[in-house]
């Protein structure tokens, strides 16, 4: 008969080992895929590998997607969502996860590191909003049926002197700016709350500061390729709040 203690080690590794292969499949999942690209899009797998991404690739669960200075990347995701990465951007696909016929395993889990994005519902987010999420340092976004822009601006990290001669940079303040293009917002912290309808901006700087409405829009350029504009709307089209203003999204 075995004994006890080697009966638990052996029941402890196999354990572990279920574990491990276990979070390599979730990573492993495929999320969506690359509808258009602008410039290079790199992702950095769950493994530390980096690869090289074009239109058509899959991009999957634990990927990290980074944007270039002049990329702009539209993702479909496999429930018809769709985001939209701006130029120096990072964002994680944590999880996701969508079958038509399964609702109870929606998950959308998101985190927007910096730079900003253009969502745009798919049909997990209007089944189960509060299965998506979508974190930043500043707050955490949680969508319903709406197309919003993000965007994330880190605070600057120390660095030495000016190069003589160079022109001071022009500088948002650090934060997370919000614009609703259609629908309405919820914004919230432990500071604050605020709520902002369609063609409206938010600011929130930390989870340490209220939301506040901004008055204009910041300045925070999303003009991607025209091209872009055939798969989803663009900035410009909700203006008119043609969509209706019952549909929401909540950023807490």
């Amino acid at each position: 008969m075995m004994p006890l203690k080697k009966c638990t080690a052996i029941k402890a590794f196999l354990w572990l080992a279920l574990m491990y292969v276990g979070a390599h499949a979730w990573a492993g999942q495929v999320a969506g895929t690359v509808m258009q690209l602008s410039g290079p899009l790199m992702a950095k797998k769950a493994d530390g590998k980096v690869k090289l991404l074009a239109i058509r690739s899959e991009v999957e669960q634990g990927d990290t997607l980074l944007t270039e200075k002049e990329t702009y990347a539209l993702i479909k995701l496999i429930d018809n969502s769709e985001i939209t990465l701006k130029p120096n951007t990072s964002f994680v696909i944590e999880q996701f996860s969508y079958t038509a016929e399964q609702p109870d395993g929606d998950h959308a889990v998101f985190s927007l590191l910096k730079g900003g994005l253009r969502s745009v519902t798919g049909l997990l987010g209007k089944r189960n909003k509060e299965r998506f999420e979508m974190k930043t340092p500043a707050a955490t976004i949680g969508i319903r049926g709406t197309t919003f822009i993000a965007s994330y601006v880190p605070p600057a990290p120390p660095g030495g002197p000016a190069l003589p001669n160079a022109p001071a940079p022009v500088a948002l303040p650090p934060g997370l700016y919000v614009q609703v293009l259609d629908g309405l917002i919820h914004v919230t912290n432990p500071a604050g709350t605020s709520n902002f309808a369609a063609g409206q901006f938010g600011f929130t700087p930390n989870f340490r500061q209220p939301p506040a409405p901004l008055p204009v829009n910041p300045g925070i350029p999303f003009t991607p390729p025209p091209v872009f504009s055939s798969s989803s709307p663009g900035p410009g089209s909700a203006a008119g709040g043609s969509k209706p203003a019952t549909i929401d999204c909540v950023v807490r």
